[in-house]
């Protein structure tokens, strides 16, 4: 039997790993052992550095919104906890980059979180609420349940008892309400 080397497939795939270490230090882009050792453990910090990425960027708005709410004489965990209060539900990115690029509109929100803390609360629906419609039909009134949320059914399903509702589908849940 011939003997069968493989040498253009092994080729190419120590290639693939070559340049995909181009740049590294010293032997860790030349070697192909060393640079497939830096390539394994480049991903694995690119794996953890992209979760890390979400809390940093977190942290940088969290302290941009504490600074100009410190500028509107309220602190952080009032100011959040009186738009959660309001029904205000925004994001932190948008708050800071609202507090950076709009700080009229900020200081709008600030005062609404603070009305809400002293009990003025004025509910604000968002776009994504829409009124509930009640449609009577045969004396009896009945939600449009097929535009309510997932959670909003389940809530609904506790209230009426339904055994097994945590586990359901939204057209099961739809079905079993109806």
């Amino acid at each position: 039997m011939t003997r069968v080397k493989g040498g253009t497939v092994s080729k190419t795939r120590r290639r693939k790993v070559l340049k995909e270490a181009k740049g590294y230090f010293g032997s860790k882009h030349r070697l192909y052992k060393t640079a497939q050792e830096q390539v394994f453990h480049s991903g694995v910090y690119a794996f953890r550095d992209r979760k890390a990425n979400k809390r940093n960027f977190r942290k940088l708005w969290i302290t941009r919104i504490n600074a100009a709410c410190r500028e509107n004489e309220i602190s952080y965990s009032k100011f959040m906890n009186g738009l959660s209060k309001a029904g205000i539900e925004i994001n932190r990115k948008m708050l800071s980059e609202m507090a950076i690029d709009n700080p009229a509109s900020f200081a709008e929100l600030v005062k609404i979180s603070k009305d809400a803390l002293n009990g003025k609360v004025q509910v604000k629906t968002t776009k994504t609420e829409e009124p509930k419609k009640e449609v009577k039909a045969e004396g009896k009134e009945e939600k449009d349940y097929s535009k309510m949320t997932l959670t909003e059914l389940k809530a609904i399903a506790k209230e009426q008892g339904i055994k097994g509702y945590s586990s359901m589908k939204k057209d099961e849940l739809l079905s079993n309400l109806k």
